[in-house]
């Protein structure tokens, strides 16, 4: 399956894949209305951590073995067993936070209901990837960075 991956020596800290992953989960899809009128406000699904010396996107692995999904007491967090995208259903969710608790990684973040990185699905790569000038965002086949 394919992932992203990032790589920390090309991160400048700019924040950019937040933005376009705040704005690909938008209603309005618009950079703008999406970062000033849109209520309730998107939620970017990945958070780079650090600073401007030491910098790194970090966003849901779409582990083998979800931790989330096992402690899941709804069956809201999945994983698809055909591309292996670990997802939550926002019908089933009621944002009790035990997935946030089981995931090692901290990235499953709880508003109403729990959200994460779906991988932008439907897309050819996720915005984060697509809008990264550095290239410290990659989408690959999972173990392969080259």
């Amino acid at each position: 399956m394919k992932r992203v991956y990032a790589i920390e020596k090309n991160c400048i800290d700019c924040k950019l894949c937040e933005v376009y992953c705040k704005t690909a989960h938008s209603r309005t899809k618009d950079i703008i209305k999406a970062h000033k009128t849109e209520q309730p406000e998107p939620q970017a699904r990945i958070l780079v951590e650090g600073d401007h010396l030491l910098s790194c996107a970090v966003s849901c692995r779409h582990c083998d073995d979800p931790a989330c999904v096992a402690a899941c007491i709804t069956g809201a967090m999945v994983k698809d067993p055909v591309t292996g995208i670990v997802t939550n259903d926002p019908d089933r969710c009621i944002g009790c936070m035990t997935c946030l608790a089981a995931c090692p990684y901290g990235v499953v973040k709880v508003g109403t209901v729990a959200f994460k990185c779906d991988l932008c699905q439907g897309e050819e790569e996720p915005a984060c990837v697509a809008h990264c000038p550095n290239r410290a965002l990659i989408y690959v086949e999972g173990g392969s960075l080259r």
